[in-house]
C-alpha cells in the first residue's frame, strides 16, 4: 500500500500542479481574498470525489461517451472564455486592483464560480476520472494510490492559497495586478482553445 500511496502522491501532483484554468482561478481568488480557503476546499473535495470514482471504474465509462464529452468541452470553453473576458477587463481598468481594497464576492457567487470552473472543465475529468482512475485501478493497492493522489490535491490547493495570502499584501502596485489578470486571461483562453480544438478528435 505504501508504494501505491507514493505513486499516487507523485502522479497526482504531476497532473494537478500543471498550470491550468482551475489553478489560475484559485490563485486569483487567493490574491483577492475572495473566500480563498473555501475555494481550495471545494477544489480539493471535487478532486477527492472524482479520483475515487475514477479508481472504481467510472472514468472508462465517461470516456466512452463522445456526446457527453463534446457537450462538456463546448460548455467548459464558453465558461472559461467568459472568465477570461472578466480578467481581461480587470487588467485594462485604470486603477487596477489591490489586495487590501478589493471587495470580495459573495460566498454563494464564489461557490458557484468554483464549482463551474472545476466541473465544466473536461480537463479535470481527464486528469482525475480517466488518467488517475485508470492508473489507480491497476495498482497493487488502489486505495493507497487514491489516498496519495488525494493528499497531493489537498496539499497543492491549500498551499496555493497560502502562497497567495503571503503574496497579496506585497502586490500593492496596480500594474502588478494588471499583469496577473492578463496572465490569468491568457491561461483561460489557452485552455478554452485547447478544449475546442480537441473536439476534432471526438
Amino acid at each position: 500500500m505504501f508504494v501505491s500511496l507514493i505513486q499516487g502522491l507523485g502522479i497526482g501532483a504531476g497532473l494537478i500542479v500543471a498550470i491550468g484554468a482551475q489553478n489560475a482561478f484559485v490563485l486569483g481568488k487567493g490574491l483577492r481574498r475572495e473566500h480563498p480557503w473555501l475555494v481550495a476546499t471545494l477544489c480539493a473535495v471535487c478532486d477527492w470525489v472524482l479520483i475515487g470514482l475514477g479508481v472504481m471504474g467510472l472514468g472508462q465509462l465517461i470516456a466512452s461517451q463522445d456526446t457527453l464529452m463534446l457537450l462538456a468541452r463546448v460548455g467548459g470553453a464558453a465558461f472559461l472564455l467568459w472568465q477570461a473576458g472578466l480578467a481581461a477587463r480587470r487588467a485594462m481598468t485604470a486603477k487596477g486592483l489591490q489586495a487590501d481594497t478589493a471587495v470580495a464576492g459573495s460566498r454563494r457567487s464564489v461557490i458557484v464560480a468554483t464549482l463551474a470552473v472545476t466541473l465544466l472543465n473536461p480537463q479535470v475529468y481527464l486528469d482525475t476520472l480517466v488518467m488517475l482512475g485508470a492508473i489507480g485501478a491497476a495498482q497493487a493497492s488502489p486505495l493507497g494510490f487514491y489516498l496519495g493522489a488525494s493528499i497531493a490535491s489537498f496539499a497543492w490547493f491549500f498551499g496555493l492559497v497560502a502562497a497567495a495570502g503571503w503574496l497579496a499584501p506585497r502586490l500593492a502596485s496596480p500594474w502588478v495586478w494588471r499583469v496577473i489578470d492578463a496572465a490569468i486571461a491568457l491561461v483561460l483562453i489557452g485552455v478554452a482553445w485547447g478544449l475546442l480544438a480537441g473536439m476534432a478528435a471526438l
